[in-house]
């Protein structure tokens, strides 16, 4: 960027990103600002209608697109004639809607006018054009898909045939509060926003760079440690930016090259990088912006999901940095010199107050019990106030300016994926085929719960392949979570369920788009990377049938059903990490051990007494033979060294 270099952060390096110069520039950084201020200011001090801000949110969100979006990746780095009149077809759908708000309730989906029509059809063209832009084809195909559903309904056959209605009654539909404005919008103009603004902040200060200084320093000495740094630091900054991909770039630059120093592969490194950056997403108390969606969505206060998620989020870490030490160890890779480490204490001496944030966020949430909202918005001030502490944290006008565009900039892929999920929500709603895809899956699996949750997987993480992790986590929930509910599965858990998934994908092949990044940065073969990931995360793809079938990983239950469901999982966890990488008491496992690990860790993993002994069994019969085996080898190396 050669002007206004303290906005690099806010137009990164992107090919699919325009290269935005002198007045292009300042016009966009203008409405990223404003369009901020105005979410703090309506959500924080003067409330608005909903219709209102809404409106105003993907509005602002639409222009912003088009100014930094091109149509084309190949196409000129400045603002085309396309873009302004895309640009002048929002703001006039903005102003319609806002200034016949009152009229509109009325007549949507009822009575339109012909000017009603016009207005949604410009307002849906432009929300699958910003989708397109910014995430790719794939989300904007399914709505249009959905859209011809709704009106050849009539011509499907069996289950999903309905009587079809006209395009009048489908578009101005889709422009109400039952699709575009529905949920998914709702949640990403207000918790979803605010959120992403206070991980723009804590980053300006220097939190990211902060986290990873903590945890190399915490870490970095032990053995393997930078792959354990690489854990916790992606533990806390994802948590805040709810990103797999960009936490991988973020932390995965420094933490790689050091994991490649001290003997790892390169493909390892890669996918430790990208499995602890998918994690981020599944840690309390953001968990990413799907969590905030998933409460409106269940019914239940945020909260309630956050306190869901420690188990799940607790075993997916314990295994990784389990896993990661037995792989240091087998390999005989020990830790980075000391002198090379960050002082820890030094560390939290000048940049600890960055921690403050944070902490005020869990208590306002758990203690005051306040809204999301006001935890985000007193999270935000926190972190201005604590910023002055030190001179390298300071935010100063200009940071701050860059904090609040660099915070809209990185919400334009959620409101528009959000807005485009809405218009597959919308027909859902209006075509009641929602719960026609539900019977679908209940029919395909026979009725049994086992192969329904193994039709979810699939489809998620297809899904998750080319949509955002938000996208397809709603699309699933709209059109499966209803079949696992309807088969017992708890709201929470069915939701859960697909939340997950929808997060692993990111990691999964064949596109596994944070293990590519990964392997970018590692110079390793993306598939390979990705491969590793899997059996690196492994422990995630079994944690969501493990909390189907045993509530009490979701805190569902009494308080001693859920400390014996944490224990056991916890074992199951070990068990599996060792199974996996077949290091075990300190020596390789033989295949009949690992076999054993790994049916005791699946029978531990899932909340069962009967199941929880004959997994503790297991694990004391591949512990006895162990030890017989190292004996063994220990006779027989002695007995080598005598003869010699």
């Amino acid at each position: 960027m050669s002007e206004h270099n303290d906005s690099a952060s806010l137009l990164e390096s992107n090919s699919s990103k325009r290269n935005l110069k002198g007045y292009q520039l300042k016009i966009f950084i203008s409405i990223a600002t404003f369009m901020s201020l105005f979410h703090i200011y309506v959500l924080g001090f003067q409330p608005v209608t909903p219709w209102l801000l809404y409106t105003v949110h993907l509005g602002l969100g639409a222009v912003l697109v088009f100014l930094m979006y091109p149509f084309r990746k190949s196409t000129s780095e400045s603002v085309t004639i396309v873009d302004l009149l895309l640009i002048l077809g929002i703001v006039f759908v903005g102003t319609y809607l806002i200034v016949e708000m009152d009229e509109l309730v009325y007549r949507i989906g009822v009575a339109p006018t012909a000017l009603d029509l016009v207005v949604s059809l410009i307002l849906i063209i432009v929300v699958l054009e910003i989708t397109r832009r910014t995430t790719g084809i794939i989300l904007p195909v399914l709505a249009i898909l959905f859209m011809l559903y709704a009106y050849f309904g009539a011509s499907f056959p069996g289950v999903l045939e309905h009587r079809g209605y006209d395009w009048s009654r489908i578009l101005s539909y889709l422009n109400s509060m039952d699709a575009i404005f529905s949920v998914p919008i709702g949640a990403s103009a207000s918790f979803v926003f605010l959120f992403i603004l206070f991980g723009s902040f804590l980053n300006e200060t220097g939190g990211s760079k902060f986290f990873i200084n903590f945890a190399i320093g915490a870490t970095g000495s032990r053995r393997g440690g930078p792959a354990k740094a690489a854990v916790l630091s992606s533990a806390l900054f994802g948590s805040v930016s709810g990103n797999s991909v960009a936490n991988v770039v973020t932390t995965g630059v420094f933490t790689i090259p050091l994991m490649k120093k001290i003997g790892y592969p390169s493909r390892y490194a890669g996918a430790i990088e990208s499995v602890a950056s998918t994690g981020g997403q599944i840690m309390p108390p953001i968990l990413g912006s799907a969590a905030f969606i998933m409460a409106q969505l269940v019914g239940v206060p945020y909260l309630n999901v956050v306190v869901a998620s420690i188990i799940p989020a607790l075993l997916y870490f314990v295994t990784a940095l389990v896993i990661i030490d037995l792989q240091a160890a087998k390999l005989g890779l020990k830790g980075m010199d000391k002198k090379t480490l960050p002082n820890l204490k030094e560390v939290l001496k000048k940049e600890g107050h960055l921690f403050i944030p944070l902490l005020v966020l869990i208590f306002v949430m758990t203690v005051l019990k306040a809204s999301p909202i006001k935890a985000a918005i007193w999270a935000i001030v926190s972190t201005i106030v604590v910023s002055i502490w030190n001179k390298q944290t300071r935010l100063g006008i200009r940071k701050l300016i860059n904090s609040l565009a660099n915070g809209a900039e990185s919400a334009l892929g959620m409101i528009a994926a959000c807005a485009t999920a809405g218009l597959i929500i919308g027909v859902l709603n209006l075509t009641g085929a929602g719960l026609k895809f539900a019977t679908l899956v209940i029919s395909f699996s026979g009725g049994h719960l086992s192969i329904a949750l193994v039709l979810t997987m699939i489809a998620t993480i297809i899904l998750g392949m080319g949509l955002p992790t938000t996208a397809a986590y709603l699309i699933t929930a709209a059109v499966v979570a209803p079949a696992l509910i309807q088969m017992g599965v708890s709201p929470i858990a069915a939701h859960m369920f697909v939340f997950y998934f929808a997060c692993l994908s990111a990691f999964t092949p064949p596109v596994a788009l944070a293990a590519y990044a990964a392997a970018g940065i590692a110079n390793a073969k993306p598939m390979q990377v990705a491969m590793t990931a899997v059996k690196v995360g492994i422990v995630a793809f079994i944690i969501p049938f493990a909390f189907v079938y045993g509530p009490a990983i979701l805190f569902e239950g009494s308080y001693l059903e859920i400390l014996l469901a944490t224990i056991t999982a916890l074992i199951g966890a070990f068990a599996l990490a060792t199974a996996v990488e077949g290091w075990f008491i300190g020596a390789r496992a033989n295949i009949i051990i690992r076999i054993i690990l790994s049916i005791a860790s699946l029978l531990l993993l899932v909340p069962n007494w009967l199941s929880d002994i004959v997994g503790i069994a297991m694990i004391l019969i591949a512990i006895a033979f162990q030890v017989v085996r190292n004996r063994k080898s220990t006779i027989i190396e002695e007995s080598r060294r005598e003869s010699i």
